[in-house]
């Protein structure tokens, strides 16, 4: 019998999971919140099969496997996860890239929009007993008018890009992996970053959380945005220096944000970005819906079962494509 390790999860049953690897005579062994770290540590030790969706495994945690063939995260970002420390100890890592593209894209949108269009505001104006504008014309934006800076052009990055070409924008994309040809086909100009923040009325992030591009959003680098534009956030919370964020709407040089996510998370009680009339939240839900949720557990699960049948892994993120020993 295989062991299966779930260090955390946030859904009401194991269900989904649980029709595909019973069947292959799994031990499902489940927490459902993310333990101490001392007790993550002895949970993982004799896991065969590690699913993780929050719990920090770090260098410490990884260690302690003792007969780990693979870690699968529940989930498209793997900052929680060591990958350096799984590499070297021959622990391939796997995560779920596709499973939401669509509604992480489609939220973009609704951000994007309801910034734009000051759709918060002036639903707050007429809640509280008013009516009529809120603010000057100016803050009522049309796309058509707009230069949209997307910054990371991956599976998301694309999906946004096909849904802004019908709202006639001008689009500039900066992803120094990806071909200037291939954003040229896409119809958009690749541009350095700098450039991009430069020219673009609205920055949308959909890169993932590196050495390279945590921060990449900070104090220096919100000060050579347009005057005036719109920073999106549905990528990591950890890409933008939040403090920096906060001084930069509250003295204009940003006019709104859209924030899906934030550093740290969930967003402090006290965090002025919860009040600001400027910015439209929510709490790091992009990803979900009733088909996404169940596609995510199904590729979770289904990579589990991949290694247990001693089939090639996919969406391995660290290099590593099976458990040396």
């Amino acid at each position: 019998m295989t062991t299966v390790v779930v260090t955390d999860n946030a859904f009401d049953s194991f269900d989904v999971e649980s029709e595909i690897l019973r069947p292959l005579g799994c031990e499902i062994v489940i927490s459902k919140k993310v333990p101490p770290p001392e007790e993550l540590a002895r949970l993982v030790a004799d896991a065969e099969h590690v699913l993780t969706q929050f719990a920090p495994l770090n260098a410490a945690v990884i260690g302690a496997m003792r007969r780990a063939k693979v870690i699968v995260r529940y989930g498209v970002g793997v900052d929680n996860v060591d990958l350096e420390a799984a590499r070297r100890r021959g622990i391939p890592v796997c995560n779920v890239p596709d499973y939401c593209t669509d509604e992480v894209a489609d939220h973009t949108l609704a951000l994007l929009l309801a910034t734009t269009r000051r759709v918060l505001a002036n639903n707050n104006r007429i809640r509280s007993g008013g009516w009529g504008l809120v603010g000057p014309f100016a803050g009522m934006k049309t796309l058509r008018d707009l230069t949209i800076g997307v910054v990371g052009f991956g599976r998301i990055g694309r999906e946004v890009v096909r849904r802004l070409h019908g709202f006639k924008c001008r689009m500039l994309v900066h992803d120094p992996v990806i071909p200037d040809d291939a954003i040229r086909e896409a119809g958009c100009k690749p541009a350095a970053l700098d450039a991009l923040l430069g020219a673009s009325d609205v920055v949308t992030l959909h890169c993932p959380s590196t050495a390279q591009t945590r921060r990449m959003l900070r104090r220096d680098t919100i000060a050579r945005m347009k005057p005036g534009a719109i920073l999106i956030n549905v990528a990591r919370g950890d890409l933008v220096e939040s403090a920096a964020l906060v001084e930069a709407l509250e003295r204009g040089h940003l006019s709104a944000a859209g924030l899906d996510v934030f550093d740290p998370e969930p967003l402090p009680s006290d965090s002025p970005l919860r009040t600001m009339d400027n910015v439209v939240v929510s709490s790091h839900v992009a990803a979900t819906s009733e088909r996404a949720v169940r596609a995510l557990r199904q590729g979770a699960a289904g990579t589990i079962a991949a290694s247990i049948r001693g089939e090639p892994l996919p969406n391995v993120v660290n290099g590593v494509t099976a458990r040396k020993g």
